[in-house]
């Protein structure tokens, strides 16, 4: 990581959606100051500040803003529904708006006030085929041919989840880094493990790729109910209970619709001893 003295401070803001939490650099006034190596010590949870991912805010030129998401590994990442809503719930408090756009690599996304501090976000639609999640060969993404017969897809960032009798016995940690780099994902995925507690009650425990356990994800508890209803095992419309806390999430006919709480904790402004 390299910076001259003459650089401008780097601020950031610090947030979270159920524990899933977030260091967000705004980009709109200035240039973008995010190298992976800034990524990388930022996201030491001992000598940086720490998170699980870190997102990018650019001006918009067809929406509102323009998001680029980092893993604290220094990798990119395609999308990341709870640092969406996070950051949408700070436009909507900058312009008063109640509903807003933002664009990801992924795709234009809608977020809106949902009432009583919680933000809704259309996650957009899920690419099921092989080739979208990306997969290395052609598979039934309903049941993948591996231990456990996991589902496959795509929420913008690649999915294995795995339907688990009991989700908090299950060795996420050991099951998580298995499957992540396993030669069937030529991109890596991020593992899920999900227990179908009643059609619309799920329990689910979170893998993050390039990232590791995490107590709350937006994209993965999308997948996880797009997968149980693949199977049939739930409805459209579920509570999804991660470690952080409760979300709700509806695959509805324009996308996977994801509620949930968000909360800032801090700003700060990196050192130049940090940056240099």
């Amino acid at each position: 990581m390299t910076r001259t003295p003459a650089s401008p401070p780097v601020r950031f803001l610090k947030m979270h959606g159920l524990g899933n939490d977030f260091v967000i650099v705004d980009a709109r006034t200035g240039t973008n100051p995010v190298t992976p190596d800034l990524v990388r010590a930022l996201g030491d949870r001992h000598c940086g500040v720490g998170f699980d991912q870190l997102a990018v805010i650019h001006t918009g030129t067809d929406t509102d803003v323009q998001l680029t998401f980092w893993n604290s590994d220094g990798s990119l990442s395609g999308a990341c529904g709870n640092a969406t809503r996070c950051i949408a719930r700070l436009v909507m408090e900058e312009t008063g708006q109640k509903r807003v756009t933002l664009r990801t690599d992924f795709d234009i996304l809608i977020a809106e006030e949902a009432g009583n501090g919680l933000t809704r976000v259309n996650m957009g639609r899920p690419a099921l085929e092989w080739e979208q999640v990306p997969l290395a060969a052609a598979s039934d993404t309903v049941s993948l041919p591996l231990p456990g017969a996991p589902g496959a897809l795509s929420m913008g960032n690649p999915h294995c989840v795995f339907v688990v009798e009991d989700a908090d016995g299950a060795d996420i940690a050991a099951l998580g880094a298995e499957f992540e780099t396993h030669p069937l994902f030529p991109e890596r995925t991020n593992v899920e493990m999900v227990q179908v507690m009643a059609p619309n009650r799920l329990r689910l425990r979170i893998w993050e790729r390039g990232v590791g356990i995490t107590l709350a994800s937006g994209s993965c508890a999308c997948a996880a109910l797009v997968a149980c209803v693949r199977k049939g095992l739930t409805d459209r419309k579920a509570t999804i209970v991660v470690d952080g806390g409760v979300m709700e999430g509806e695959w509805r006919d324009d996308g996977v619709w994801l509620t949930g709480p968000t909360q800032k904790v801090f700003e700060g402004t990196l050192s130049s001893e940090f940056t240099t």
